[in-house]
């Protein structure tokens, strides 16, 4: 036992393990390496640009086992703290890296508080070491994670908050690039995702660095991973469904009306379902999160005018200033002149410079703003000079935003842009094709009539609006099929009294006239039913239609057999006032706007179905601008890959040995596919087209034959 103590004082990773078991035993082990790690010290201050292996190896010693005496290491962290502080530059990396792992150590057996540590880690980046930055950065954001996961520690986060936005400040590069790395990373973990946290990302846009301005304009223009990973799967199960839509719409009675409108109903379930489960590219929420987006917009603006940085940041602080004003529908009338400059074909990123003015449109930017823009798209993309898919990025660029602000287009305009529906290639006709999608569900009457489409019962409740106008409505538009639902539903009496008249609606009084056929009407169907005057329990869509000499009508519900129905903007009021809408009565609502989409009126000309109309997003998709319809073209290689990954699972191609036995013989048929070219020379000159002599010659052989043979 006393050789193995002896033995200790040398092996520092058994002695720790000894102490961590067994502390007060070996107390004078440890306070004999401790007195030895004081003197290594003394001697190391002298020299600390020198790596020192006893001391690298002590350190770490005394770290693992301080919170068995933190008495004596009492002081222990701040001796650390100061050797990092005042020799940081010079100390070897190696060394550097150890006093910090050390402090981390400390730091999470809670001998140092985190405020204390993040000082002087900030402090640490000043130094030339990737390394170093990169694993402190780590630390900092596992440490603000770990101390919040049970629950947010708002009074120590509002600390390291206010500490961390002061080194935003900083006129270290690397301190304040770091601090806002650190704060997007923990905004993205969910930890730090306030509108404080996300209004000083923002004051970084206008840092004097360039890399930190960059981080944060990336931080607002890229997408919520909350979002991208938990798609909302709720919304599909209230997807209604096609049988309902049927269900819903009953105008149709032959075998191949029938057929055709189950078809269009697929073809829009389908579409719409589609349409929610991808989410929005732009569901992101640190933009709403903006306590100014108005002085933002302004205040990027005026910076992007003065500033010389690269067309690529250029381009970031244009896709910002456009998302603040499509998203929040700011005013920022100098915005389109100044984009408009750059609508060129020839234009680098030209594509994004036309999304980027998609995005800025809104209904309340004034038509007169974005006339001179959308006509200088149409007169530098969509003429005939240009390639194809040119006009087709031009006529895609005017649908994004005329569908933000359909008032910026005029009736000449449109009738001029719509003839491309007729250009010869493909990717135009749809881009035209697609606009005029777009005006027959917005503003029907600037189209020509021919161009309209079909007229059908969502149409014609079409309203357009001026500018300015806020279409609010007290009433769930197409909650009228909830009472037409309840109608169908609905039983009526039995006539010979052995069932009591029940019905799922509400019990209203029934107000009868002053005639006495009418009275004695009112009691024989209450008496059929088993039902008291007094107490009358009204079934839903049934009414008792007494009309005296002079026009007046007895009040209550009708049905649609006995009375002519009430308006239907009146009876989607009526059924969202009655009673409060579930899940199922949105369903069904659901259901049958997809119906009045595909049922078409009873007059005018029979035209084929349109299409889906094109929806507005908060953003918009650089694919809509860029999608032309036609086959993109691949190299040799990717083509290559497509017909391989073609072939796998199939048999192989060419001809096939189908013999029971591989050893019997071929026909001359299958020997002839493996003979030299030069062996069936002859016999394939006769696959030749025959001169006139020779047919001459062969027809004369054959007939001696024939002399012959007789």
């Amino acid at each position: 036992m006393g050789r193995h103590n002896n033995q200790l004082p040398d092996n520092l990773p058994q002695l720790q393990n000894l102490i961590k078991r067994d502390p007060a035993s070996y107390k004078e082990e440890f306070l004999q390496q401790y007195r030895h790690y004081q003197s290594i010290l003394d001697v190391f201050r002298l020299h600390p640009s020198e790596f020192n292996k006893s001391l690298d190896d002590l350190v770490m010693f005394i770290a693992q086992v301080s919170h068995c005496y933190p008495d004596v290491l009492s002081n222990y962290p701040q001796q650390l703290i100061d050797i990092l502080q005042t020799h940081h530059c010079i100390l070897d990396s190696a060394m550097r890296m150890t006093l910090c792992r050390a402090l981390i150590l400390l730091r999470n057996k809670n001998l140092l508080t985190p405020t204390d540590l993040l000082s002087l880690f900030f402090h640490l980046l000043r130094c030339q070491d990737k390394a170093l930055r990169k694993f402190l950065e780590t630390h900092i954001i596992t440490d603000i994670k770990n101390m919040n996961t049970k629950h947010k520690n708002a009074r120590l986060n509002t600390t390291l908050q206010n500490f961390m936005f002061s080194m935003l400040k900083d006129s270290n590069s690397k301190a304040a690039k770091m601090s806002v790395a650190i704060m997007i990373e923990l905004y993205k973990k969910n930890i730090w995702n306030d509108a404080k946290t996300v209004n000083v990302i923002a004051t970084a846009c206008f840092s004097r660095f360039t890399k930190v301005m960059v981080a944060a304009l990336k931080f607002f223009l890229g997408s919520d991973p909350e979002n991208e990973k938990n798609s909302d799967d709720s919304d599909s199960d209230n997807e209604p469904s096609t049988k309902e839509v049927l269900m819903a719409n009953r105008v149709n009675k032959k075998t191949r009306k029938r057929e055709k409108q189950l078809k269009k109903v697929k073809q829009l379930v389908k579409k719409k379902q589609k349409k929610k489960g991808s989410a929005p590219a732009f569901n992101f929420s640190a933009l709403h999160l903006v306590h100014d987006p108005q002085g933002l917009a302004e205040k990027l603006f005026q910076q992007l005018e003065k500033t010389n940085e690269r067309f690529e940041v250029k381009i970031m602080v244009l896709d910002v200033v456009s998302r603040l004003i499509g998203l929040h529908q700011l005013f920022l009338l100098n915005y389109y002149p100044y984009i408009q400059r750059f609508m060129q074909p020839h234009q680098r990123e030209v594509t994004k410079i036309l999304q980027f003015a998609a995005q800025a449109s809104h209904e309340l930017v004034p038509p007169d703003v974005l006339e001179p823009v959308l006509k200088t798209l149409v007169n530098n993309f969509v003429t005939e000079r240009n390639s194809a898919d040119v006009i087709a990025i031009g006529l895609n660029a005017v649908r994004e935003i005329c569908s933000r602000c359909p008032l910026v287009m005029n009736e000449d305009l449109l009738r001029d842009l719509v003839q491309y529906k007729n250009y010869k290639e493909r990717s135009v006709m749809m881009a035209a094709r697609s606009l005029i999608h777009l005006y027959r569900a917005s503003m029907p009457e600037l189209l020509h009539k021919k161009d309209r489409g079909r007229p059908t019962e969502a149409t014609i409740e079409l309203k357009s609006k001026k500018y300015g106008e806020v279409d609010a409505r007290d009433y769930i538009p197409g909650a009228e099929v909830l009472l037409q639902n309840d109608t169908e539903g609905t039983s009526g009496c039995v006539k010979d009294g052995e069932d009591d008249c029940s019905s799922d609606g509400e019990w209203i009084d029934i107000s009868h006239s002053s005639e006495d056929d009418a009275e004695e009407e009112v009691d024989i169907q209450n008496k059929m039913c088993g039902r008291n005057k007094a107490d009358q329990k009204h079934d839903e869509g049934i009414i008792i239609d007494n009309e005296e000499e002079n026009g007046d009508r007895m009040e209550g519900t009708t049905t649609a057999k006995e009375r002519e129905p009430l308006d239907k903007i009146q009876q989607a009021a009526q059924a969202s006032q009655m009673r409060l809408l579930t899940d199922e009565d949105f369903r069904k609502i659901d259901a049958a706007k997809l119906s009045k989409e595909v049922t078409a009126l009873k007059r005018g000309k029979k035209r084929p179905a349109e299409e889906e109309t094109h929806s507005k997003g908060e953003m918009v998709s650089l694919a809509d601008i860029e999608n032309i319809y036609k086959k993109r073209r691949h190299d040799k290689q990717m083509r290559q890959e497509c017909v391989k990954r073609g072939q796998e699972g199939r048999e192989k191609f060419g001809f096939q040995d189908r013999r029971l036995n591989p050893h019997s013989s071929k026909t001359n048929r299958e020997k002839r596919k493996t003979k030299n070219y030069m062996m069936l020379k002859h016999k394939a000159r006769g696959k030749l087209k025959r001169s006139f002599k020779e047919k001459q010659i062969a027809l004369r052989n054959h007939l001696q034959r024939l002399r012959k043979m007789k």
